[in-house]
């Protein structure tokens, strides 16, 4: 037994150490890693954010706050309706879930969020934005499946103005209005 943990072990350094395993983004990982990793996001996510307390999602004006940041933050990889694959999200392994398809659990959504995942490209807001905010994300995302791309437009419209804000969609229009004629 002794001798068989040396061995997997021994492999198991050379297998790290000798670079052979591709760790670039447009190559996929071999299924049992694939699954291995899967798992232990799930498992992981889960135990983390079983005692979360979650406050009322319904309440419009976190919902609007939570339009706004999700414009701002979140679209680049987790779309937005009618709108599919953005250049940035094609690039990424694994693939981040379409939010505007999936209705994730608030507690775990809120842990994700706040913390990120290690080696996913998914970032920790938390060290940028308070729980509250976190919350608005999170609230605004049980409503996101069910919205119409008018829907989102008008919600991110009439969401508050807010610091993180600049850089949005927004410049685009702003900018055809000073072309010269």
């Amino acid at each position: 037994m002794a001798i068989g943990i040396v061995l997997v072990t021994i492999g198991a350094g050379a297998f790290i150490y000798s670079g052979f395993y591709n760790v670039g983004a447009d190559d996929a990982h071999t299924r049992p890693i694939y699954y291995v990793l899967e798992t232990l996001r799930a498992h992981s996510i889960k135990a983390h954010a079983r005692d979360i307390t979650v406050p009322n999602l319904s309440d419009e004006k976190l919902i609007l706050k939570g339009a706004g940041q999700y414009a701002a933050m979140c679209t680049n990889c987790h779309l937005m309706p009618g709108k599919g694959n953005s250049e940035f999200r094609a690039g990424l392994y694994p693939q981040p879930p379409n939010l505007t398809l999936t209705r994730v659990n608030p507690q775990e959504a809120f842990w994700v969020v706040k913390h990120g995942i290690k080696m996913s490209g998914m970032p920790a807001w938390g060290s940028t934005h308070d729980d509250e905010t976190i919350w608005s994300v999170v609230a605004f995302m049980q409503r996101l499946p069910d919205l119409s791309p008018a829907q989102y437009k008008e919600l991110v419209r009439k969401a508050p103005p807010d610091e993180d804000m600049e850089g949005m969609e927004m410049d685009a229009s702003t900018h055809s209005e000073h072309h010269h004629h």
